[in-house]
């Protein structure tokens, strides 16, 4: 039985949009590989993506194709609306080969379409498309044009429609209900992996309604001159008085991310400490309050840049980006940033992760919202106390 999170008409949707920008960049077909982005468009899931595999949409075919390892061939079967001639799934003497790639596969595929002769793209900065990978697929097609298709999926889904609003609301309590246990857990005397472990099982627990997924970047937990550097994770050494606690978490229901990120402070919070987490504070209310649907990107930067001026503090970094759907290692769409230069004009329907989070040279601050657009400003996805929380 197949098991899909949206309807045909919402898939088929994606793919007319996707089209739609191929069209206007001149590509003719376009292979996707990056995992989030081909749950998108067929809604195809599986832990397979460390092996090749992708999905092709092609202008004069309705339906995308499939091609990957044989084993997950049934994957698509069960996960996608794809019908049966378009999954093509490649033996299993392609994997790891040194005489064979599975992107020779893919010619073959084009070729049979009659697609090798066309205008191709490929998403050539995904994470799960090597250098191989486009050699390959050039050799083996020697009459087709090339063209970088990165990230035209990515921004394609950056407006999010109401069903998929609805699973990152869905996500939200449960990010909501993993920061309780994260803050619940994390005790002086505590080991810092057992204080991990209790936010895992929140994760995948969710709620009694619905479940939780793996999300696609680990719990980022650093404690102490750790959180002096923002993508650190939890050791096993114990929560000792007077360390400050970064906890970047997050709630995933079906893919679709609602990050979340709160500090602490175990006993006495030192000054330095407090005056960083109240202007962290002070700027993100801010800064989500100024947001209205028409800005540009960059000018949501400039609030929090005007409103922490008076502090002293300097952020050099963005200050957020897109987010939603995805698999590992990121949770992020890749596309818009909040932060100077950025044109994108802010839309009804695009979500977003603002962390602007401050990291000095023997600790860190780091608090954030998930939010989305609407037709009047920015609507947070949680509802959890913004500020410094200093646990006596």
């Amino acid at each position: 039985m197949k098991t899909l999170n949206f309807s045909v008409e919402e898939y088929m949707q994606r793919v007319s949009n996707t089209k739609k920008s191929m069209e206007q960049k001149g590509i003719e077909v376009l292979i996707v590989t990056d995992p989030g982005n081909m749950n998108y468009l067929t809604g195809f899931d599986g832990w397979s993506f460390y092996v090749h595999q992708g999905v092709i949409v092609a202008l004069d075919e309705e339906f995308p194709l499939w091609f990957g390892r044989g084993q997950d061939g049934n994957a698509a079967r069960l996960t996608t609306y794809l019908p049966e001639e378009n999954i093509y799934a490649y033996t299993d003497d392609y994997v790891q080969s040194t005489v064979k790639h599975p992107y020779e596969f893919v010619a073959d595929i084009l070729k049979e379409r009659g697609h090798d002769k066309k205008v191709v793209a490929t998403e050539m900065d995904a994470y799960y498309y090597s250098a191989k990978c486009q050699v390959a697929l050039e050799a083996s097609l020697p009459n087709a044009k090339f063209k970088d298709g990165n990230n035209i999926v990515n921004w394609v889904k950056i407006i999010k429609s109401e069903n998929e609003i609805a699973f990152m609301k869905k996500a939200a309590v449960i990010a909501q209900n993993v920061m309780q246990v994260a803050y619940d857990s994390v005790e002086i005397g505590v080991r810092q992996c057992d204080a991990a472990a209790a936010v895992y099982h929140a994760q995948i627990t969710g709620t009694k309604e619905y479940g939780g997924e793996y999300s696609s970047i680990v719990p980022l937990m650093p404690a102490g001159v750790r959180t002096s550097t923002p993508h650190l994770s939890w050791t096993d050494e114990v929560y000792k008085d007077g360390d400050t606690v970064i906890l970047e978490l997050s709630g995933n229901y079906r893919h679709y991310h609602c990050p979340l990120a709160r500090t602490m402070v175990l006993g006495n919070a030192p000054q330095r400490v407090l005056d960083l987490g109240a202007t962290v504070s002070e700027g993100l209310t801010a800064a989500l309050e100024g947001i209205k649907p028409g800005m540009y990107a960059e000018d949501v930067e400039r609030i929090w840049a005007r409103t922490i001026a008076k502090s002293g503090f300097v952020k050099d970094s963005r200050i957020g980006y897109s987010m939603g759907l995805n698999f590992p290692p990121d949770w992020g769409e890749h596309t818009a940033s909040l932060r100077p230069g950025d044109k994108t004009i802010l839309q009804p329907g695009m979500t977003f992760h603002m962390i602007p989070g401050i990291w000095l040279d023997d600790c860190g601050v780091d608090t954030s919202e998930p939010f989305y657009i609407t037709e009047t400003g920015a609507v947070p996805f949680c509802n959890f106390r913004r500020e410094l929380l200093v646990k006596k």
